[in-house]
């Protein structure tokens, strides 16, 4: 794993500095970095049970809870799931792009992305939303490419510069054992959705190794109900973005992809008939529930009246939403005057205003540098 730099830091905003990081992680899989392969690993022996690894002192297991998918690990269902979307690869519809690569032969989809498995980085992040972060941190994994391709995004260098390293399904396992043991609170998957299968076959190879952490299913929000109906059972936290009401704006920002607000409504309520409103446990972590995020842009591109009035009018009024204000005029943001700045005093307060008259009561709301 690379050392992520102050620069990167201060551009994204969302990833730790990991100095001294780096050494250790690579001691803990020098032995298990192979050659990718394109074929689905082979189950865990009948043995797996007493191999079952110890936990360190500081792992935050809460003993009261237990994630979805240990029921659907035991029945040996989370595995099919996984072979199932992993089959789907050979024409790929993983994503609403369904562009039809054959990504089992190499090929790369839309979104960049073959068979091979590629992360950029791993580690305890503390600039999540507090319920996820609590004091061990939420256990990130940074996922390279991204099939919405956003021309504003501020991890540009991983979405669409694919930068990462090639890492096998038993690796991605290992990484989330990793972050348990580490201390992490939950296994946060940042832009999973075209390593989805990759992800329930690594789920499942670790919950037969003592995983226990919930998982954060982390996404943009532009989802095939299909795919996400295959989740159902598997993902505790879905954390998704709700970035546009517009289709035009979508379309203009988001390569094309003007089926967004509509496919981004519909994943929105099948999130929350799976996992419910969000409400953090006795000991402040969040174990379950629908978190939705929501980025005020420049000059209302993102629709934000019209964002927080459907979530209003279609979800519990108690629904978690973070109206964000740290947009920052990264990547190609320049090339488009309508979002080269960033947001103004003026822009933030009336979108929480919106969200407030419209009668959300569970809202995040930020501080951030104004013009």
């Amino acid at each position: 794993m690379k050392a992520l730099s102050k620069r990167r830091f201060i551009q994204s905003c969302c990833f730790l500095i990991a100095s001294g990081l780096s050494s250790t992680v690579t001691l803990l899989l020098s032995a298990c970095r192979k050659k990718e392969k394109t074929a689905i690993p082979t189950g865990v022996s009948d043995n797996a049970e007493k191999k079952r690894i110890t936990m360190a002192k500081t792992a935050k297991i809460n003993p009261d809870f237990e994630p979805a998918y240990l029921e659907l690990h035991r029945s040996g269902e989370l595995k099919k799931r996984g072979e199932t979307l992993w089959n789907v690869m050979k024409s790929c519809k993983l994503c609403p792009r369904k562009c039809g690569a054959n990504r089992l032969a190499g090929e790369k989809g839309f979104c960049q992305a073959s068979a091979q498995l590629e992360i950029s980085a791993y580690n305890a992040h503390f600039g999540e939303e507090a319920p996820l972060v609590g004091s061990g941190g939420s256990g990130t994994i940074f996922f390279t490419n991204c099939s919405l391709r956003c021309v504003f995004c501020i991890n540009w260098q991983i979405s669409q510069g694919g930068e990462g390293s090639k890492r096998s399904i038993d690796e991605l396992a290992n990484m989330m054992l990793y972050l348990q043991k580490k201390g992490c609170h939950n296994i946060n998957v940042v832009t999973p959705s075209h390593y989805s299968p990759h992800i329930l076959l690594a789920i499942d190879l670790a919950a037969s190794k003592g995983l226990r952490l919930p998982i954060v299913y982390n996404t943009c929000g532009w989802e095939r109900l299909e795919i996400l109906k295959m989740l159902d059972g598997v993902v505790d936290i879905y954390l998704p973005d709700f970035k546009y009401s517009d289709n035009t704006m979508a379309a203009k920002y988001s390569s094309d992809a003007d089926t967004y607000p509509d496919m981004a409504k519909a994943s929105l309520l099948e999130m929350q008939r799976q996992v419910g409103v969000a409400k953090p446990a006795k000991d402040g972590i969040m174990y379950r529930g629908l978190m939705i995020r929501h980025l005020v842009m420049p000059n209302r591109v993102g629709g934000t009246k019209g964002v927080v009035e459907w979530i209003a009018g279609n979800l519990p009024k108690d629904t978690y939403v973070n109206i964000m204000s740290q947009y920052t005029p990264v990547y190609k943001a320049s090339n488009y005057p309508a979002i080269s700045r960033r947001i103004t005093r003026q822009e933030y307060a009336e979108s929480v205003k919106w969200a407030r008259d419209a009668g959300l009561n569970n809202l995040e709301v930020q501080g951030f540098r104004f013009l």
